[in-house]
C-alpha cells in the first residue's frame, strides 16, 4: 500500500548491499549537482554543483569499486565465534566507506560553504547566500538593539515598517524567536566570514546529529545512511552551503525522537520545546511525538513530554505575542502561507502554487481546504489507527508534511527535505521498535498484533 512505499524503497536500497548504496547515493548526488550547476539561475546554487560535483562522482567511482571487491573476492562465512577473514574484510570496508563519509563531508558541504562565506564577505557580484541568511541576521541585528524582529506588517494594503534597501519579503520574520539565536553573531563587529548564520546552523547540525546517532539505537548501517542524508547529500549540503535554517530543525526533531525511542519523554519534550520556539515546521512531528511518548516502564507518558514542551515555548514565544499579536501573527503565520499580500520568494512550482497561479481566486481557499481535509483525514487515521511506535510516528508526519508541501501556496522545493529525512528515520527506528513492543501493556499488544488493520492509503487521495 501507499503507507508502505517509503520502507519498501528503503529496504530495497538496502537489498543492494552497503557500498552498491553507496554508489548509487553518491552518483545520483553528482547528477543532481550537474543539473543544479548547469541550470539554476542562482549564483550560490552553481557555485555549490561546481564544487560539489567531482567529490560526489570520485565518492560514487570508488564506492563501486569497493563493493566489486568485496563481492568477488569475499565469500561469506559460516557463523563462528572466531573472528575470520571475513570480518576484516567487512571492518576494512566499513572503514573505506567511514573514510568516503568524511570525504565527501569536506568536499561537499563544507568547502562549498567555505567558499560560499568567503565570497559574500569578500563582496562579490551575485548573492551568495539565500535571503534567509539575511533576514535571520537582520532579526539578531534587531534584538541585540532592543527592537522586536517582528515588525513589518501589511496594513490597508501597504506594507509599513519595511527595512530600508530591501526587497519587501525580507522585512518580514517568518520564525519563531528561537531562531534569533543564530543571527546574534552578526550583531557583534566582527566579519562577515565569521558571523555568517550558515556556519552556526552547519555547527549545530553537525552536533546535534552526533549526538543523536551517539544515543540512538539501531544497526550501523541504518545509522550512516541517516548520517548521509543529513551531512554529505544535496538533502543537507546543497541548504548548508546556501541558507541552512531547516538542518538544525531537523537535526533537533531526529534528537527529539532518538529520545523518546529511549523512553526519556521529560528531556524529549525539552528538545521539541526547543526546536517548536524556532520554526512552525518542527510542530507537526512534535505533536504527533506525543503518541510514542512512554517512560522507562513502558507507560504513555505524553503529559510528560507536552510539559516539556511548554516549559520552553511558552516563556520563549509568550513574550513576543504579547508586545505585538499583529504582527507576530502576519509575519509567522500569514507570510509563509502566502496571505500576508506580499509575495514570498518561496514559491516552487508544486502542485499548490500552480494551481493559485492558474486560478487565483483560490489563493485564500486553498490552504484552509487543504488544512481541512488533510486535517480530517489525519485525525480520522489518529482515531481509527494511532501510531504506536516511534517509527510509525515519522513515517505518518512525513506523509502529512509531504501533502502539506505539495499543496501550500507558498512553498519552496527544499522543504521536501523533511519528509525525505522522516522516511529516512522510520527505517533507522524501526529494528529498535520491534524491542519496545515488548514492554506496550499485554491488552495493548494484542490489540496491536491480533487486530486486523484496515488497508487504506494515509493521506493521499
Amino acid at each position: 500500500m501507499v503507507r508502505d512505499l517509503p520502507r519498501a524503497v528503503a529496504a530495497r536500497v538496502s537489498s543492494w548491499g552497503p557500498e552498491a548504496g553507496d554508489a548509487v547515493l553518491y552518483a545520483a548526488a553528482a547528477l543532481f549537482a550537474g543539473l543544479t550547476m548547469e541550470f539554476t539561475s542562482q549564483p550560490p546554487y552553481r557555485t555549490w554543483g561546481e564544487l560539489a560535483l567531482g567529490p560526489y562522482l570520485l565518492a560514487a567511482v570508488l564506492s563501486a569499486l569497493l563493493g566489486r571487491y568485496r563481492s568477488r573476492d569475499h565469500q561469506p562465512e559460516l557463523p563462528t565465534a572466531v573472528p575470520g577473514p571475513g570480518d576484516a574484510v567487512a571492518r576494512r570496508a566499513r572503514g573505506v566507506r567511514i573514510g568516503l563519509f568524511v570525504f565527501v563531508l569536506f568536499g561537499a558541504t563544507l568547502l562549498p560553504l567555505s567558499v560560499e562565506v568567503a565570497l559574500r564577505s569578500a563582496g562579490t557580484p551575485g548573492a551568495h547566500a539565500q535571503p534567509e541568511v539575511r533576514v535571520i541576521e537582520q532579526a539578531g541585528q534587531r534584538v541585540a538593539h532592543g527592537h522586536s524582529p517582528y515588525q513589518a506588517m501589511v496594513r490597508d494594503h501597504r506594507l509599513v515598517s519595511a527595512t530600508p534597501g530591501e526587497p519587501a519579503y525580507e522585512s518580514f520574520f517568518p520564525y519563531l524567536p528561537l531562531m534569533i539565536v543564530f543571527g546574534l553573531p552578526s550583531s557583534t563587529h566582527h566579519p562577515i566570514r565569521l558571523t555568517d548564520a550558515r556556519i552556526f546552523f552547519t555547527a549545530v547540525t553537525m552536533l546535534v546529529v552526533a549526538i543523536a546517532l551517539a544515543i540512538g539505537r539501531g544497526p550501523g548501517e541504518r545509522k550512516l545512511r541517516t548520517a548521509q542524508v543529513l551531512a554529505v547529500l544535496p538533502t543537507a549540503a546543497l541548504p548548508l552551503a546556501t541558507g541552512g535554517d531547516d538542518m538544525p530543525i531537523v537535526a533537533f526533531l531526529l534528537l527529539g525522537m532518538v529520545l523518546a525511542q529511549r523512553r526519556r519523554p521529560g528531556w524529549s519534550g525539552i528538545v521539541f520545546g526547543v526546536v517548536s520556539a524556532m520554526k512552525f515546521t518542527a510542530w507537526p512531528l512534535a505533536a504527533l511525538a506525543l503518541f510514542a511518548a512512554r517512560d522507562r516502564e513502558g507507560r504513555r507518558a505524553p503529559v510528560r513530554m507536552a510539559l516539556g514542551m511548554l516549559l520552553i515555548v511558552g516563556p520563549v514565544v509568550a513574550p513576543f505575542v504579547v508586545r505585538n499579536a499583529d504582527a507576530f501573527f502576519q509575519n509567522v503565520v500569514l507570510f509563509p502561507l502566502g496571505l500576508a499580500g506580499v509575495s514570498s520568494p518561496a514559491a516552487s512550482a508544486l502542485p499548490g502554487h500552480l494551481l493559485v497561479s492558474w486560478i487565483p481566486a483560490l489563493h485564500r481557499p486553498l490552504p484552509i481546504a487543504v488544512a481541512l481535509v488533510g486535517g480530517f483525514v489525519l485525525v480520522r487515521r489518529l482515531v481509527r489507527r494511532p501510531p504506536v511506535t516511534t517509527s510509525e510516528v515519522v513515517s505518518l508526519a512525513g506523509w502529512a508534511m509531504l501533502v502539506a508541501i505539495l499543496f501550500a501556496p507558498a512553498t519552496r522545493i527544499g522543504y521536501l527535505l523533511y519528509p525525505v529525512n522522516f522516511f529516512v528515520w522510520a527505517h533507522l527506528l524501526e529494528g529498535a521498535d520491534a524491542e519496545d513492543l515488548v514492554a506496550v501493556g499485554e491488552e495493548e499488544l494484542d490489540d496491536l498484533v491480533v487486530a486486523p488493520r484496515e488497508e487504506e492509503p494515509v493521506l493521499v487521495a
